[in-house]
Parts: C-alpha cells; sequence; structure tokens
C-alpha cells in the first residue's frame, strides 16, 4: 500500500512510518518541523524516508501528495495540555483546521480510508460507579477539596465517593482542556467526513503513549517524559495531587502496531473509534517510582494540588481494540520503563512554545 503519514518525524508518527516501511509499504512521510518542535533540521530517525517538510494546511501540498495514495494515517497535531488558553488559536489551527483541511484533499484526490489520532482526552474523566445510582458521571471537581486534600470525584445525586472502572468507547464524551476539544472536533470532522463520502475512519483514542522519541523539557511533554527529564537533572519527580491518579500507560512500539493494523483492516462503519491502551492500570505515583527505581535517581515527591479542569482517574476498557482490529499491547509496564530510561528523547528548541508533531 502506499500511505500517506502526516507527522511523519514526530514521536508517535516515525514509529508508524518505520513500521510501514519494514512491512515493505510505500510510505509518503510529510511533516512541518516547526522550529519550536524539531530546531532547523529533521531528526536523526527521518533519514530513513523521503521527508516532504510542509504544513498540512498547504491545500497545493496534499493535492501533491495524495496522488496514488490507498490510505492517509494523519498523525500530525498539536500536542498536550498547553500553558493557558492563548495556546487556543494554534490548537485549532493545528488540529482542527489542518485536519480539515487534509479531508477536504482526500475528497478531491478520491482517497477513502482514514486512520486518525485520536486521544483519550476526549472523554474527561473516566467511568465511575456510585453504590447507590449506579454508572454516573462525577460532580465536578471542587478547588475547596483540592486544596483539602480530597481528590476522588463524587456521586452528583448523593455526594458518596465513586469507584472508577473501565472506560468503554461509548462513554459520554466531555473534554476538559483546549487540546482535549480540538482532538474531538477532529473525530468530528472525521466522522462527518466519511458519511459524505462513503470513507471510513478508525479514530485510535490514544491513552498514556510513552517511549523513544519523546520530546524532553517541554510543558507539552507527557508525564513520562516530564519525570524522566527531572530525574536525569537529578532532581526528584514531583507528583501532583495523592498520585493514586489511575491511566494506562502504553508504549509507543505498541500504539505503532495498533496503526498498523487499522490501516490493513477495513472500518465496520464511518466512524470507528477504539481505545489504543496497555489494558495494565497503574498510577502516576507507580510511574514515578518505577522510573526512578529504574534510573537509580531520588525517589519521587509527591507535592498535593491539583487543578479542578484536572482529571482523576481514566483507565481504558480494551475489549474494542481486539475484538474489532486483534490488538493486543504486548509491551508490559516494568519492561517499557526499563527499555524508557535510557531511550533516545528529541531535544525541543524551546520550551515555551507548543510542540506541533505527535498524536
Amino acid at each position: 500500500m502506499r500511505i500517506l503519514v502526516t507527522g511523519a518525524a514526530g514521536f508517535i508518527g516515525s514509529h508508524v512510518a518505520d513500521l510501514l516501511t519494514d512491512g515493505g509499504h510505500e510510505v509518503v512521510a510529510v511533516d512541518a518541523l516547526l522550529p519550536e518542535a524539531h530546531g532547523t533540521t529533521a531528526p536523526s530517525w527521518s533519514e530513513r524516508h523521503d521527508l516532504v517538510v510542509g504544513d498540512v494546511r498547504d491545500e497545493g501540498l496534499l493535492t501533491r501528495l495524495l496522488s496514488g495514495v490507498d490510505a492517509v494515517c494523519h498523525q500530525a497535531a498539536m500536542v498536550g495540555h498547553g500553558i493557558d488558553p492563548a495556546d487556543a488559536p494554534r490548537y485549532a489551527a493545528h488540529n482542527d483546521l489542518a485536519t480539515a483541511t487534509l479531508l477536504a484533499a482526500m475528497h478531491a484526490a478520491g482517497v477513502r480510508r482514514l486512520v486518525l489520532a485520536s486521544s483519550m482526552v476526549v472523554y474527561g474523566e473516566g467511568r465511575y460507579h456510585c453504590a447507590t445510582h449506579g454508572i454516573v458521571r462525577p460532580a465536578g471537581r471542587r478547588v475547596a477539596d483540592l486544596a483539602e486534600g480530597r481528590y476522588e470525584p463524587t456521586c452528583p445525586r448523593c455526594d458518596r465517593a465513586l469507584s472508577p472502572g473501565l472506560v468503554p468507547e461509548d462513554a459520554p464524551l466531555e473534554p476538559h482542556s483546549t487540546y482535549a476539544a480540538t482532538k474531538l472536533a477532529q473525530e468530528h470532522l472525521a466522522g462527518a467526513w466519511a458519511r459524505q463520502t462513503g470513507g471510513s475512519v478508525w479514530a485510535l483514542r490514544y491513552h498514556n503513549v510513552y517511549g523513544a522519541r519523546m520530546p524532553r523539557d517541554t510543558p507539552y511533554s507527557g508525564v513520562a517524559s516530564i519525570f524522566r527529564s527531572a530525574l536525569a537533572a537529578g532532581r526528584p519527580p514531583r507528583v501532583l495531587e495523592d498520585g493514586r491518579q489511575r491511566r494506562d500507560f502504553v508504549h509507543v512500539t505498541d500504539v505503532a502496531a495498533a496503526n498498523l493494523l487499522a490501516l490493513m483492516t477495513p472500518a465496520p462503519d464511518p466512524l470507528t473509534p477504539v481505545n489504543v491502551c496497555s489494558g495494565e492500570p497503574h498510577t502516576v505515583g507507580e510511574l514515578a517510582h518505577e522510573l526512578a527505581s529504574a534510573m537509580g535517581g531520588p525517589a519521587p515527591v509527591t507535592v498535593g494540588g491539583g487543578r479542578a479542569s484536572d482529571v482523576r482517574h481514566v483507565v481504558a476498557d480494551p475489549a474494542r481494540a481486539t475484538r474489532l482490529l486483534g490488538f493486543t499491547a504486548r509491551v508490559g509496564f516494568a519492561a517499557g520503563i526499563a527499555d524508557f530510561t535510557t531511550a533516545v528523547m528529541r531535544d525541543p528548541a524551546s520550551v515555551t512554545t507548543p510542540s506541533t508533531v505527535g498524536g
């Protein structure tokens, strides 16, 4: 197959491009290589691909790149939760306008298969169960509760503590950040395109991805990168709240494998979302301790705090990805963290400007 990979020099996109090439597929690789993300040159891992430097919002460029393409794997995005609302226009431009431009160009070129890098952030909070009222959406987190160290969400009807569970793909969608809102908008745009054109979309809702080629030392990185950067500098990882926030940490090689399966598997519906996760939940505190132990660094420091816009627990149900794609993560938590301690990282050109690669 001939496959266009956007964001092909980035964290996840580069692993997808490598895996496709290893499998004998023809990769058309494009990345904007914005200076704040990559400096002035492409990263070394892009050398094996004939990388096209360009912006996905460039209609003329897309027209040329989509010639003869069988499917598109759309990884390019501005990632992370940002610094403040001033980031909103860039998120909307790089995530939503770029996606709309890509979809229009795919329609013009007659390309009908899309794999979209989505995210677990579209859920907001995870799934919770109340002993009295069953499955409920939790009440909003209160600043006063966070200040007093009361972190667990409560039932909106009786204010009792809730039990967290696995989040299925049909859970309510309630983005809590600008980034999350733009990722959900990407899904809506792609779904509308698919219904209008007869196309199909796999929306891969990545959970907490970590591994080689993550950007370091930037507020737009994932928590695993932030912790590793602190340890590499001899500082203890700083863990917010009480460290018991539950997440699903999935290795980037597993995420790349999920993309390959999606590219090779017909989607059953115009838009088919699936969780891409390890199926092995851990707390943020466990991540910090595992990294500190593996790197021989100082023990993590739990600092409390927390923001009302943060979510407490988001743990994925992996069943649909297994059933529809045959995807099961292969890299276990301990092995993945051990590998991550020495993995190659990307040095950002700036720590104060958003990254615009990866999913």
